[in-house]
């Protein structure tokens, strides 16, 4: 078990969203020169999730759609399920070409492999720099304390790691939140009552990925709601 982690805090959903909102709003924004923003959305689509895999793949959708709105970003999805299987798409600007192949997607049981998605995104950061990783996930059934070495390992190349929680696994959150500090993300816990909520975070990200706080401010300034408290983090 990783050292130090920090205890679960029992929080409103309100205080969880703000306390991520001041997060993402505070990391420094990579800069792209130039060039397009670059997002990796890496999903646990392991057995555990299939009771809300639809509303979660319908949140993943509209998240597309806003990157694509946005313009100026390249995504890349990444999901892992059964024995072993890892899988990620091709980078691209189009957000119909993820929508596709996503909705083929179903759970399938097995353990999550949380340390592929991470060494994945190193990889592809030393090969061409990335904006940001966002995870989307319930448990954590591997050793935390690699996971949060590899954290660590992008937190020193810049790559924050955006991680959303599905349901109140002690265990999973206590790593989840480490991962999140180590690499200089933001950690944030979603359940069927905060779908919207999560909805405007995940879109949030995708702006910060794609334009850095300018994004996020105009981003903020046309949906209001809780994105509003990244526009008062802005400078």
């Amino acid at each position: 078990m990783a050292k130090d982690i920090e205890k679960p805090i029992q929080k409103s959903t309100k205080d969880d969203v703000a306390e991520f909102l001041e997060k993402v709003a505070s990391t420094p924004a990579r800069s792209t020169s130039g060039k397009n923003g670059r997002l990796i959305f890496a999903i646990d689509a392991t057995a555990s999730r299939q009771p809300t895999w639809d509303r979660a793949a319908h949140l993943q959708r509209e998240m597309f759609e806003e990157a694509a709105a946005i313009g100026g970003l390249e995504l890349q999805i990444a999901f892992f399920r059964g024995f072993g299987e890892f899988r990620a798409t091709a980078w691209t600007t189009d957000s119909r070409t993820l929508a596709r192949p996503m909705s083929k997607v179903y759970c399938l049981g097995g353990q999550t492999q949380i340390g592929k998605v991470l060494k994945h995104a190193l990889k592809q950061t030393n090969k061409d720099p990335i904006n940001a990783l966002v995870y989307v996930g319930d448990c954590m059934e591997e050793d935390a304390d690699k996971l949060c070495h590899l954290a660590g390992q992008l937190g020193l190349l810049g790559v924050p790691v955006f991680v959303f929680q599905e349901g109140h696994d002690t265990r999973a959150e206590q790593c989840f939140r480490q991962i999140a500090k180590l690499s200089g993300g933001a950690y944030c816990r979603f359940d069927s009552a905060s779908a919207a909520m999560l909805r405007n975070l995940l879109r949030a990200v995708a702006a910060y990925a794609a334009g850095g706080r300018k994004a996020l401010r105009d981003f903020s300034e046309k949906t209001g709601g809780e994105t509003l408290l990244l526009l008062k983090q802005v400078r």
